[in-house]
């Protein structure tokens, strides 16, 4: 099997598993609707921990080495998803009635970059997208207990709902992430660089400012050692292919 069939490979098996884990949350939340909430922000602690640590001791080192200017490039994901989430909150307060539509179209667009993430980051080495795919599968099945949730609160029948937060949540990524791959193998090395780049602040983005605020914003009492737990399996991962 050559190298690049190799990538895909990855890239498939980790888009779709993403949309299985996404499905499993949704079915969970309507069969054990308790036991997934106080889940829930576990998988999204534990899920932050390695992606914050992914882009600091993997990608970003990496995008920096193809090209000097992805550090700059990963303060623009930062910034560009912090001015998307900033745009969506504001038309959710001008359009209250449009609060489910508008918030599950912002995690709609979310799941499609974690698609377009799985591609770059196979595309630059296996470890580096096998660490930074874990922490976004991981993430899914959470997504997935929202998204579903969001429908609801909209009015929205329970069995409509877990197919629309599918369609939302869950098949966006696999869509992403192939759309993605035949663009991103035309690209040289130092562009592959700033595209890394970017991911690396989206990344990080999503770990401080999305998954770990609205985990621990539920004061669960071991959040923090989910958080770290993440932590010590990417530091490990990291540390068992270097020695």
């Amino acid at each position: 099997m050559s190298v690049q069939s190799d990538t895909f490979l990855w890239i498939a098996v980790f888009a779709i598993l993403a949309a299985i884990v996404n499905v499993l949350g949704i079915l969970i939340l309507y069969k054990f609707r308790k036991w997934a909430e106080k889940a829930k922000a576990y998988f999204m602690c534990f899920a932050a921990g390695v992606l914050i640590s992914t882009p600091l001791m993997l990608a970003l080192p990496q995008a920096i080495q193809k090209n000097f200017y992805a550090g700059i490039m990963a303060l623009l994901g930062f910034l560009f998803m912090f001015f998307s989430n900033e745009f969506i909150k504001r038309i959710t307060k001008k359009e209250v009635l449009a609060f489910g539509i508008v918030a599950a179209e912002g995690i709609g667009i979310h799941s499609f970059i974690d698609g377009i993430i799985y591609t770059v980051t196979f595309s630059i080495s296996i470890l580096t997208g096998f660490l930074a795919a874990t922490g976004l599968v991981i993430h899914e099945f959470a997504e997935g207990i929202i998204t579903y949730t969001l429908f609801l609160k909209g009015g929205v029948k329970e069995k409509t709902a877990m197919f629309y937060a599918f369609l939302v949540s869950g098949l966006t990524t696999p869509l992403g992430a192939f759309i993605a791959y035949p663009l991103v193998n035309k690209l040289s090395q130092s562009n592959m660089g700033l595209i890394l780049g970017f991911v690396a602040g989206v990344l990080i983005y999503i770990s401080a400012s999305h998954l770990l605020p609205e985990a621990r914003g539920e004061e669960k009492k071991h959040s923090s050692f989910a958080f770290l737990s993440g932590v010590g399996l990417a530091i490990f991962i990291v540390l068992s292919k270097l020695f």
